[in-house]
């Protein structure tokens, strides 16, 4: 609105089409129905929002004569899309930081049990049934959302977390950020920390001495 002129319509002789418009500045302004971009005819005394142009004579005129509580709306609406619009962006840069930041937590797990393997505090064993229980979990991720979009039979919630507590929760958060799957869930995704945290106290109970066959009857138990 930097270029338009607000006043009320001061006069209007409906039966010649035209009227008068009186400004902030206290000037009056003439102005013909044509001008008038509303589907009605002017009522005396409503605000009204136009540019100033002049006639054939040189003579100040009103053009485009819009209905102040119609622009104001058009561009609230119009503010309302450019907030939505920004705070879209806002999330998308979020999501996408937020990816990266957890394919970089994912890479970095498995570059630290490669290095404790390396330097033989951990078997390679081990190594093997995380990288391989990524896989997997994240395919069953995949499989589940295919399901979920074609109306098939789904996978239970409690196997995606029985996979993820065993090992798969790398690839369980790697399909949650990437599939934007089962990410939403506020339940899930509790469900899914506590399985992350199940499986470190085990990778930490192995690595203290515990033993991968007293793990595996401990799970076997659970389970």
């Amino acid at each position: 609105m930097a270029n338009k002129q607000q006043g009320h319509v001061q006069k209007w002789q409906d039966d010649k089409g035209f009227g008068f418009i009186e400004m902030q500045s206290g000037e009056s302004v003439f102005f013909h129905i044509n001008e008038f971009k509303a589907r009605r005819r002017p009522d005396v005394g409503e605000q009204v929002v136009f540019t100033l142009g002049q006639d054939s004579q040189g003579r100040k005129q009103a053009k485009e004569v819009q209905e102040l509580g119609f622009v104001q709306q058009k561009m609230a609406q119009k503010n309302q899309q450019i907030r939505q619009r920004n705070a879209k962006r806002s999330a998308q840069a979020d999501f996408e930081d937020g990816q990266k930041k957890r394919l970089f937590l994912g890479i970095g797990f498995y570059g630290v049990l490669i290095l404790l393997a390396a330097t033989g505090k951990l078997s390679w064993l081990v190594v093997g049934w995380y990288a391989a229980l990524g896989v997997i979990t994240y395919a069953m991720y995949a499989k589940d959302k295919a399901a979920a979009e074609s109306g098939e039979w789904r996978t239970p919630e409690s196997t995606l977390h029985v996979l993820s507590a065993l090992g798969g929760w790398v690839g369980a958060m790697v399909a949650q950020t990437y599939l934007r799957h089962k990410s939403q869930k506020p339940e899930f995704r509790v469900a899914y920390y506590l399985t992350v945290v199940f499986n470190m106290a085990g990778l930490l109970f192995v690595m203290a001495g515990g033993g991968l066959e007293t793990l595996a009857s401990l799970l076997s138990g659970l389970l």
